[in-house]
């Protein structure tokens, strides 16, 4: 059982009003009886119910609806005036997809261009969970867990696979450790017979990910899309400052010379950037 509130215009910002000619319009006789007992609103009872707040749909625009509930009512001149809070965890519902559940809902067709508040002996939240937008396609080249596992300690490295970046590796491994991460390479683990199966895993487990973009290394670019696809914290870094491309130079970027000198001051650059984002991802895990 819901409240089906709909109104003209867009709702207000936690208070608005309906006439009270309206309430309880379009809503079967018992439960007429049951909220109206000798023709008095019974708005605890009422309140006690979720709500869904629907715009009027009209040829401009495009309207929704939101679920909410809610927290007062009482009488005002010939109006009723509602205070209400709309539940931000579950998304607006277009009305286009309302009408498609309407029936389910016992909403009818006139109801949406009509305000009026209407109780409906319907279950809502089973309605909406049962119609609600089908999950992203999942990749077909590699696999992922239904469930994020990020470990909170664990900072990837995404490289050519090359023995002339072992040093850069070194450096890496470093400034983690400095920041009381433990650093991984992509290329070090050989758990599943895809190779592309356990840098997915990695970048996945992954509180952050540094990659290096040098050579343009497209295994590597590659990697970095997953790794934003995932919504991953991700640190670029090159010896070459053209190897970073146009979309990615926005994100910035760390430039360092591939030497001993240079090297250290990678480990040294990144090591405050490293324990913020250590910091950061220990306390929401």
């Amino acid at each position: 059982m819901f409240n089906l509130l709909v109104k003209y215009g867009p709702w207000a910002d936690g208070r608005d009003k309906m006439p009270d000619a309206r309430v309880l319009e379009s809503t079967e006789g018992p439960l007429v009886e049951r909220f109206m007992p000798r023709g008095q609103l019974d708005f605890e009872a009422l309140v006690d119910l979720p709500a869904l707040f629907v715009e009027e749909t009209s040829g401009k625009g495009a309207q929704v609806a939101r679920v909410g509930a809610i927290t007062g009512a009482r009488i005002s001149g010939r109006n009723v005036v509602l205070d209400y809070t709309f539940d931000l965890g579950i998304p607006a519902v277009p009305n286009s997809a309302l009408r498609g559940i309407a029936a389910e809902l016992d909403i009818g067709d006139a109801e949406f261009s009509r305000t009026h508040w209407s109780v409906k002996n319907s279950d809502l939240c089973r309605a909406l969970l049962r119609n609600s937008q089908p999950r992203r396609q999942r990749p077909k080249a590699f696999q992922l867990p239904e469930l994020a596992d990020i470990e909170p300690s664990l900072m990837s490295a995404m490289m050519p696979c090359h023995h002339g970046f072992d040093a850069v590796f070194a450096a890496l491994r470093c400034a983690a450790e400095t920041a009381g991460l433990r650093c991984q390479r992509a290329d070090d683990l050989w758990e599943n017979p895809a190779a592309v199966q356990d840098v997915v895993s990695l970048i996945d487990r992954s509180c952050l990910i540094v990659c290096d973009c040098t050579g343009r290394d497209p295994n590597v670019f590659y990697e970095i899309g997953i790794a934003h696809a995932l919504g991953r914290e991700v640190i670029l870094i090159t010896q070459a400052e053209p190897d970073i491309p146009c979309d990615l130079r926005h994100l910035g970027f760390v430039h360092y010379v591939n030497n001993g000198e240079g090297l250290n001051g990678l480990c040294e650059h990144l090591k405050p950037r490293l324990s913020e984002l250590a910091v950061g991802s220990s306390s929401t895990s």
